[in-house]
């Protein structure tokens, strides 16, 4: 009522407006005097402001689609998009109606999150956190026979470097010096080289690590981050939302997804030619969603490509316990780097690392850390003022992180349940990655390269041109097609190539190795039913 009183009243002082303008005009004749002319020329630019001014706005509802950022509605993050919104709707579905599909559970293979499938955490991990979130046990005769005694000895080390041993209050900004000590040393054990506990920020992840970093590297649609295809989707909304271009390059599925420094030159010097100004290069080793293992050969290339066009190093280095195939090793960038002579100050270089993988899987925890080295003190000083904007990381995921970078070690009372732990969740996703792997590789239109590590394998789909034009007119991509239609019959979620990026024409999907192993044959069977009747369906 209110809006069309508003609108009427307008309406009513243009027709006022026009009928004094039309009446003025006529008076005044051929040769008006100055002060007439004045009043029309007045009437006119009235009549000219009411007949363009915006409607008023809708206070009911400030807030529309159109007017948020646009920056949040072009960035998308695939591995909760469409496919899992309707697979979540399916398990309401056969919540509420038993037997009403076609399948009795809904198998999740879309992302990265071991324990919500069913793998048990670490013991030794857990004992240590849940003395530190409750020391007053640790005092009490009875925890000496329900607790390891290196996790008691451990916790009190840690409570020891927690002000007030206190893990619900606020930490350092970069996260608890003890803890940085800690992974500082574990770094430097696994490379061989020095680490500096104040070159480490812990994080709640490493997402909120990336998201800084593009924070620091990003103020316009100027500035380029090269980022691989296909990429974890983090990147390109990372990059999204903080206004930057993201610029391509092509892993080579052909030689099991390599990545070729002749890509990388083309894409930089077709970026700049553009005018962009690209600031970094993203490398995600062990690859995601692609599996693959660099060679430290390769690295070195790497390496010396960035020293050379003046990039920054952006290392995923998440998946650096996610190694299935024993003629691949885990290199970090940073020991590649310092073995070819490079210092803290010939290199930018960031290295991700989180809790969420590996063998641990601890992602609720939300623990991380970047390490910085080869950034001048002004710009740390930035980077620290943006980590102070959010105070700190969550402190069990800091405690996490500096037991991931120091386990139980050879005499320590845990550290045979921690060995037999460890290795029986990575052998058993080894055996899970080959599984899978032979299965999408026994499939019609089907190729799919060896999981040498990480959680996933991204095969490749030859789609029927039926398929495709059905698709096209659906107006859908036709890998999220074919994925909707597996999810349907079969209450299998995979996410679709199209999420990650792909090379044009070509079609993929992701599939986590991350099913308890009981599970795979389960899933195994439903895909392999389901795609032969896809493609007997859309066969041209």
């Amino acid at each position: 009522m209110r809006r069309s009183v508003i609108g009427g009243a307008k309406r009513s002082s243009l027709f006022l407006l026009n009928q004094a303008h039309r009446s003025l005009h006529h008076h005044l004749g051929s040769s008006p005097s100055s002060s007439a002319t004045a009043l029309l020329l007045l009437l006119r630019r009235l009549s000219s402001s009411s007949a363009s001014s915006p409607p008023p706005p809708n206070m009911s509802n400030p807030v529309t689609v159109q007017s948020i950022n646009p920056k949040v509605l072009q960035c998308e993050y695939a591995v909760r998009g469409e496919i899992v919104n309707l697979a979540q709707r399916l398990q309401e579905e056969l919540k509420a109606n038993p037997g009403s599909l076609p399948f009795d559970e809904i198998l999740y293979c879309n992302i990265g999150n071991p324990q919500s499938l069913g793998q048990l955490p670490i013991t030794f991990f857990r004992e240590v956190l849940a003395l530190c979130d409750h020391p007053t046990i640790l005092d009490k005769a009875e925890t000496q026979g329900l607790f390891s005694a290196d996790s008691i000895e451990r916790a009190w080390q840690i409570l020891d470097q927690i002000p007030g041993r206190a893990t619900g209050a606020y930490s350092h900004s970069q996260g608890i010096k003890g803890l940085r000590d800690t992974i500082a040393a574990g770094i430097e054990a696994r490379d061989g080289f020095p680490a500096n506990p104040n070159d480490i920020f812990l994080t709640d992840g490493a997402s909120p690590a990336v998201h800084m970093m593009m924070q620091l590297l990003i103020s316009s649609e100027k500035d380029g981050i090269l980022c691989p295809i296909p990429q974890y989707p983090l990147y390109s909304a990372s990059i999204a939302l903080h206004g930057g271009s993201l610029i391509p390059y092509y892993l080579d599925e052909e030689t099991g997804w390599g990545l070729e420094v002749s890509e990388l030159k083309k894409q930089l010097e077709e970026a700049r030619s553009k005018g962009i100004s690209v600031r970094a290069l993203v490398v995600i080793n062990p690859g995601n969603p692609t599996g693959q293992v660099l060679a430290e050969e390769n690295q070195r290339d790497i390496v010396e490509f960035c020293k050379k066009e003046g990039l920054v190093l952006l290392a995923d280095e998440v998946y650096q316990e996610n190694i299935y195939v024993p003629e691949k090793k885990f290199h970090s960038f940073k020991k590649v780097a310092r073995s070819m002579g490079y210092g803290d100050n010939d290199l930018c270089l960031v290295s991700f690392q989180s809790v969420s993988k590996g063998y641990h899987g601890e992602c609720g925890k939300r623990g991380g850390y970047m390490e910085i080295t080869g950034f001048s003190p002004e710009v740390r000083e930035q980077i620290y003022k943006v980590a102070s904007v959010n105070l700190c990381s969550n402190i069990s995921g800091q405690i996490l992180a500096s037991l991931v970078m120091s386990p139980p070690k050879v005499g320590d009372e845990s550290y045979e349940s921690y060995s037999a732990e460890k290795d029986g969740i990575l052998e058993s996703l080894a055996r899970r990655a080959k599984t899978l792997e032979d299965a999408f590789n026994s499939l019609e239109g089907i190729t799919c390269n060896k999981a040498e590590g990480a959680m996933y394998l991204f095969p490749r789909i030859r789609l029927p041109e039926k398929a495709i034009k059905a698709a096209e007119a659906a107006k859908t991509a036709p890998d999220l097609f074919y994925c909707r239609h597996l999810l349907n019959a079969t209450g299998v979620v995979v996410v679709p190539g199209s999420g990650f990026g792909q090379v044009p024409g070509t079609w993929h999907f992701r599939c986590t190795i991350l099913p308890q192993e009981d599970k795979i044959p389960a899933i195994v069977s439903r895909l392999t039913d389901f795609h032969k009747s896809f493609m007997d369906e859309y066969r041209d």
